[in-house]
């Protein structure tokens, strides 16, 4: 099992919640097929090419503004 340091994935995203669901979001993406940005093909679960991507800045999120 590939382990992650935490404090650095929250320093990218800020929060716990949004980790959780940026991080739930994408691997449901890789999982549909979609590519690795990483380049990581051997990566075998898509939770740990998911974290992968937002800890290397790949992932990015945007919150919508309401009208």
């Amino acid at each position: 099992m590939q382990e992650f340091d935490i404090a650095k994935l929250l320093n990218k995203v800020g929060s716990m919640y949004k980790l959780v669901v940026l991080t739930s979001l994408r691997a449901v993406e890789l999982g549909d097929g979609a590519a690795n940005l990483t380049g990581n093909k051997h990566e075998k679960k898509v939770i740990n090419a998911a974290l992968d991507e937002i800890l290397e800045g790949k992932i990015e999120y945007k919150v919508k503004e309401k009208k």
